[in-house]
C-alpha cells in the first residue's frame, strides 16, 4: 500500500488501519460503506465490508438476503434459477414450471402420477367421479354438463331405465309406446320369446308373438274358425251380436256374397244377402 495514504473521500490518514482499493483509490472502511458499498437487493442496506457479497445478472445480496423468493430457503450455498426477476430454489422453481391440477389448482410435480384429458391435468388422486367422489383411476368414465362420472354413476343418473326390469340401458334397447326397454327385457308374455325386429301385437297391456298372440287371444272366426289377429289379410273384423268374423269369411250363407259393409239379414244364427233373405 506504498504510495497514498489518505482516505480518497475523507483524507484521513491509513497509516496502519484497514482501508479498500476501489477504482485505483484508497478509501476508508467508513467511507467504503458510505459512498461505494453495493446496495443488497433485498434489504436495500449497503453490503459493507465485513459482509459476504453475493451477485447475479447485475445485483448484489447480502449472503444472508439471498433466499427464495417463494419459501425463503438460503440459497448462498444453493442451486438456484432466476425468474421474472425473482430468486427460486430448485424445488419452488419446479412447482411454478409444473402444470395446475384441475381439481385442487395444485402443481402436479414431475414424476407425480396424473391424468390427462381434453387439455386439462388432474392428480391421480383428485381425477374423481362428480356423483360418487371416488377416484375414478384407469377406470372408464363418461362427462356430463362439463363433469366427469365413473360409468355406474353415469347409468345410474342419466341412462334411461327399462320399463321392465327398471334398470339402466346403456346400448341398444326397444323403445315402446314412449318407453324404453333392454332388448332381451321386450319378450312375448306368453312363450317369453324376445320381440325385438320381429310382428307382434298386444293385448290388455302385454305384448304377444304373432303365434301365441293366434292360439291363446286372438278370437276366432265364427265362419272359418281360424283367429282373428287383426293384421295381414286379417287386418278387419266384422263383429255382430257376439260374433266375429273376418271382413273376406262374412258372407251370406246361400250366394257367398261378401256382406262386409253391405246390409244383410240374420236368421237362425246365419247371415244373408237382401235378395237371398226373401227367399227364406
Amino acid at each position: 500500500m506504498a504510495g497514498r495514504s489518505n482516505c480518497f473521500y475523507c483524507r484521513e490518514d491509513l497509516s496502519g488501519k484497514k482501508f479498500v482499493r476501489k477504482d485505483e483509490k484508497q478509501v476508508c472502511v467508513r467511507c467504503f460503506d458510505k459512498f461505494c458499498a453495493n446496495t443488497c437487493t433485498e434489504c436495500r442496506r449497503p453490503i459493507s465490508t465485513d459482509s459476504k457479497e453475493l451477485h447475479h445478472k447485475g445485483r448484489y445480496w447480502h449472503s444472508d438476503c439471498f433466499r427464495c423468493a417463494k419459501c425463503y430457503k438460503n440459497l448462498a450455498k444453493e442451486s438456484f434459477t432466476s425468474k421474472d426477476d425473482r430468486i427460486l430454489c430448485g424445488t419452488c422453481s419446479s412447482r411454478e414450471d409444473a402444470p395446475r391440477c384441475h381439481g385442487c389448482y395444485k402443481p402436479i410435480l414431475a414424476g407425480t402420477e396424473n391424468v390427462e384429458y381434453k387439455g386439462n391435468s388432474w392428480h391421480d388422486e383428485c381425477f374423481i367421479c362428480y356423483q360418487c367422489q371416488k377416484p375414478i383411476g384407469s377406470k372408464s368414465f363418461l362427462t356430463k354438463n362439463n363433469n366427469i362420472y365413473c360409468s355406474p354413476c353415469h347409468e345410474k343418473k342419466f341412462a334411461k331405465q327399462c320399463a321392465c326390469c327398471k334398470k339402466p340401458i346403456t346400448t341398444g334397447g326397444v323403445n315402446y309406446q314412449d318407453q324404453p326397454w333392454h332388448s332381451e327385457c321386450f319378450v312375448c308374455s306368453s312363450c317369453r320369446k324376445p320381440l325385438a325386429g320381429t310382428r307382434f301385437t298386444s293385448h290388455e297391456e302385454k305384448v304377444y308373438c304373432v303365434d301365441c298372440y293366434k292360439s291363446t287371444v286372438a278370437k276366432k272366426c265364427s265362419s272359418c274358425r281360424n283367429p282373428i289377429t287383426g293384421f295381414g289379410k286379417a287386418a278387419n273384423v266384422v263383429n255382430y251380436e257376439g260374433g266375429s268374423w273376418h271382413d273376406y269369411c262374412f258372407n251370406c250363407k246361400k250366394c257367398s256374397l261378401n256382406l262386409a259393409e253391405k246390409r244383410f239379414v240374420a236368421h237362425s244364427g246365419d247371415i244373408y244377402c237382401s235378395d237371398c233373405s226373401k227367399k227364406l
